[in-house]
């Protein structure tokens, strides 16, 4: 019984993994719209079984991202200006949901903690206007602004306390972390300025969370969330 038990987790943890995997390709273009992909291929380049990426696979046809052409073989579906649009929808409510839970739940060492991670994010957008003025490129201190960007977030999630909630939006979110942050660091090499007209709702977030204001809370996120997945879906010509 302990041995089938380990076997299954085991089984479900490489599923989750090929599922990302196959997912982030999917994203970032690494498989392409319209390309046939097999069970066994899929399997190989991710070195592990086909009962984990058939598994996957069939996450992703409910996702919608691939579509099954034969009893091993499917191909990545043709996702339009209007699937994306949709998801990215989906995506903005799931953030403000996880911001009504953490006004909720969030408790005062959370809080704190979220401050701290905006003091360093703070500190690091100093280092970048030095950098600029002194004609410098701060990709170093871009990068380590991303990270801290991201443990935020991160960090608010856990605020929520609702691993269902969590589930939910990584199987919805629009951009996978990586071609996310390619296509941010991409508008800020032609717009130094890009994003930072929404940085200050951040400190009101964590105010709206003190409150227990779940209503602000949410409203915050799904503006931000949504002026910046249009950023990133709409890049300027």
């Amino acid at each position: 019984m302990t041995e089938d038990l380990l076997a299954t987790l085991k089984s479900d943890t490489l599923a989750d993994r090929a599922y990302k995997a196959i997912r982030d390709a999917i994203a970032t273009g690494g498989l392409r719209s319209g390309e046939k992909v097999t069970e066994r291929g899929l399997a190989a380049q991710l070195s592990v079984s086909p009962t984990p990426v058939r598994e996957a696979i069939r996450r992703l046809e409910q996702d919608g991202l691939l579509v099954r052409k034969g009893p091993r073989t499917v191909m990545v579906s043709e996702m339009g200006d209007a699937a994306l649009e949709d998801l990215a929808e989906v995506e903005v409510g799931l953030r403000g949901m996880v911001a009504r839970f953490a006004a909720r739940r969030a408790t005062p060492e959370q809080l704190d903690s979220l401050d701290a991670i905006l003091d360093e994010a703070d500190d690091l957008l100093i280092l970048i206007v030095q950098r600029k003025q002194a004609g410098q490129h701060p990709q170093r201190h871009l990068d380590q602004l991303m990270d801290t960007m991201q443990r935020f977030n991160d960090a608010l999630e856990a605020c929520a306390g609702n691993p269902v909630l969590t589930r939910l939006l990584d199987q919805a979110r629009v951009f996978s972390r990586a071609e996310s942050r390619a296509r941010r660091l991409e508008r800020i090499a032609h717009d130094p300025t890009f994003g930072l007209d929404r940085y200050s709702g951040h400190r009101a977030l964590v105010r709206a969370l003190r409150a227990g204001d779940a209503e602000t809370a949410e409203a915050l996120v799904t503006a931000d969330v949504r002026g910046g997945l249009d950023d990133l879906l709409h890049p300027p010509r």
